[in-house]
């Protein structure tokens, strides 16, 4: 079986390593003519993934009529991008199994990446691949486990198993709309604890936050049709606790800048300020009380600094957990 990734950062670039050193045949794809014959010469993602060999399995690419001989293909481009980039790549991959992996909400439409897959691909198996997870860790063959969301679970079936490597434990559910929000929402509470520990505030602001945002998540996915126990899993809980607490997830180095009143000088995407502008949107429509996720999209909107942001939490009034 050939494997078509589309995306070459370093998520995109770990899962073909992965599955390149489990056996598969992989075609990595960039859009960048530059990037695909770096890493064809050097094996090695010198941009993304510095010092981890690429395996000779793996072919990296910029002609995407080569993704019309892949028999899967998963979609390792950013959220906001990915309606545009499967729009362009519709007549190479439309027909064969398609596994978004992104985590976030299209800030325009509400969707998530299940259901931008769906609308583009009408017809298509789609799913997604989601779960707490740094790509250094699976490039490096670290022990990883993800949650595959699929509605059809037959489909999802195969594709566990195709997916599955030695070091990469693959897990199953048909909730994709709780799978899609757990991946999105946790980037959001990330910034929020990023800037807590950034400005000082210490780890039991951080709990605080991770916690009553936890409790947020679950309120508008089950507004939203969500079922509770896949938030309780690896792509709700899971993501939220190592995005939150680690120095290696973007979103959390996000808000940290943000609480020290740093410049953020990255230039790899940073998913949850986006998906919290449509979070927010989300709450309005819904009527629903948020205040945590509304705050941090402010807060990256500019329109209001840690102090007040935590000001005006601790000052809401008082209630049962």
């Amino acid at each position: 079986m050939s494997i078509g990734i589309v995306g070459a950062g370093a998520f995109g670039t770990a899962l073909a390593i992965a599955l390149a050193q489990a056996g598969q045949s992989v075609l990595l794809w960039t859009h960048r003519d530059a990037q695909a014959t770096a890493m064809a010469e050097t094996h090695e993602n010198a941009d993304r993934l510095p010092g981890i060999a690429l395996p000779d399995s793996i072919t990296p690419t910029s002609e995407a009529s080569r993704l019309a001989t892949c028999d899967l293909i998963l979609m390792a481009v950013p959220l906001q991008q990915l309606r545009g980039v499967v729009t362009d790549l519709k007549a190479d991959i439309e027909g064969k199994p398609c596994i978004a992996c992104c985590k976030g909400i299209e800030i325009e439409t509400g969707l998530g990446p299940v259901a931008i897959l769906s609308d583009i691909l009408p017809g298509t198996p789609v799913a997604l691949l989601t779960g707490p997870s740094f790509a250094r860790d699976i490039a490096m063959g670290l022990p990883t486990a993800l949650t595959l969301a699929c509605q059809n679970v037959s489909a999802g079936e195969v594709l566990q198993a195709q997916l599955s490597t030695p070091t990469l434990r693959i897990y199953r559910t048909s909730d994709t709309v709780g799978a899609e929000l757990g991946g999105a929402l946790k980037n959001v509470i990330a910034i929020g604890c990023g800037a807590a520990i950034g400005h000082g505030m210490g780890d039991s602001a951080r709990a605080a936050l991770l916690t009553r945002g936890f409790a947020e998540m679950q309120r508008l996915s089950a507004t939203l049709g969500a079922k509770p126990e896949t938030l309780m899993g690896l792509s709700g809980l899971g993501d939220l606790v190592l995005t939150c607490t680690s120095d290696l997830s973007r979103n959390y180095r996000y808000g940290l800048a943000i609480g020290r009143g740093d410049p953020f000088l990255e230039t790899a995407t940073v998913e949850g300020t986006a998906t919290a502008q449509a979070i927010a949107r989300m709450a309005a429509a819904q009527s629903l009380d948020l205040p945590i996720c509304t705050t941090i999209a402010a807060l990256c909107a500019g329109q209001t600094n840690v102090a007040d942001a935590i000001g005006a939490l601790l000052s809401r009034p008082l209630k049962e957990e």
